[in-house]
């Protein structure tokens, strides 16, 4: 396998979770980093290797880099991604790719227009587990799907942390950690037909906790909550006509589950996974890159776009803008 060169554009914490993961493949290396200050590049690169560079534009431009790996704040995505896309370079955009539906089109055209592959760093969706859940599913085992249940809650609102507490770094419960559920229903609901949504709102006037339904065109409903004030279960179930399937803590994490059908049949599916998680997205976006393909098929540009605007959606009924937004 021929070795695939990673761009790191924006050193912070998710990033070096992603660098420490890719040490577990064949045939990934850190070969780049790029930060607004180069200081923060020189850290980054002595404990993860390649060259540190102080603007994004010199990180996009090196002719040695297979992919960029943007991992900035959620406002600057759409920014760093287009920079990144226009240089030439295959983009891995973190989670949420964009801060709404047009900043997300607008990425989509600009791969489109460069031809040159883009993919959301839902890395979640590239987990053993959910290639599981997905062909239990698609096998039919438990009927007809009628109820989808996710929730994602982690304490953090009183820590402090500027991109979860501030207004004009798109910040709130909803993109940060609401995206796991939401994201988790459309993998198997695909794109609601109505939405319902309350909020509790902080005095900045970002999302504390968000409860949703999704009502599907076929009956199904999706009911999902996401909060950063308390620490939850973070348990996903699927309920079918024939029985359900229960995804333990942390649902979007390699964890453990079991199908349990009506006739009291369980089929257990422990977890044996090593690692954080982050490879198997790197590992599929190295695969689409060097096979010509601009999208993924286990999240595509329209899976990504669509859940973006059930983001808008629900942030439409919260009551929940962005300063920087037109």
């Amino acid at each position: 396998m021929s070795n695939f060169n990673w761009g790191i554009l924006g050193p912070g914490g998710i990033a070096k979770a992603f660098a420490t993961d890719l040490k577990l493949l064949d045939g990934h290396t850190v070969g780049a980093v790029g930060s607004r200050t180069l200081g923060n590049a020189q850290e980054f690169a002595t404990t993860f290797g390649g060259t540190a560079y102080g603007s994004y534009e010199e990180l996009v431009a090196d002719p040695s880099i297979d992919a960029i790996y943007v991992a900035t704040p959620h406002p600057a995505h759409k920014d760093n991604v287009i920079l990144s896309l226009d240089a030439g370079k295959p983009v891995l955009c973190e989670k949420p790719f964009a801060v709404n539906a047009k900043e997300a089109q607008e990425m989509v055209a600009a791969a489109q227009k460069n031809n040159v592959a883009l993919m959301e760093a839902m890395w979640a969706r590239f987990l053993p587990h959910y290639a599981q859940v997905r062909n239990i599913i698609a096998s039919g085992v438990l009927g007809r799907i009628i109820t989808v249940q996710a929730d994602h809650g982690q304490r953090l609102a009183d820590q402090n942390i500027p991109r979860l507490v501030e207004p004009s770094l798109a910040g709130g419960a909803l993109l940060d950690l609401g995206i796991y559920p939401i994201s988790f229903a459309h993998m198997i609901l695909g794109n609601p037909q109505k939405i319902s949504a309350s909020s509790v709102l902080t005095d900045k006037g970002v999302d504390a906790q968000t409860s949703m339904i999704f009502d599907y065109a076929d009956g199904a409903q999706a009911i999902l909550n996401t909060t950063m004030v308390e620490q939850t279960p973070c348990r996903a179930v699927v309920a079918g006509l024939n029985g359900w399937l229960e995804i333990d803590r942390t649902f979007y994490n390699p964890t453990s589950m079991r199908v349990t059908l009506l006739d009291g049949t369980i089929t257990q599916y422990p977890n044996t996974y090593s690692g954080h998680g982050l490879r198997e997205q790197a590992e599929t976006f190295k695969k689409l890159v060097q096979s010509g393909q601009t999208q993924s098929n286990i999240l595509n540009w329209k899976d990504t776009v669509d859940i973006m605007q059930t983001l808008d959606t629900v942030r439409s009924q919260i009551g929940l803008r962005y300063p920087f937004e037109n």
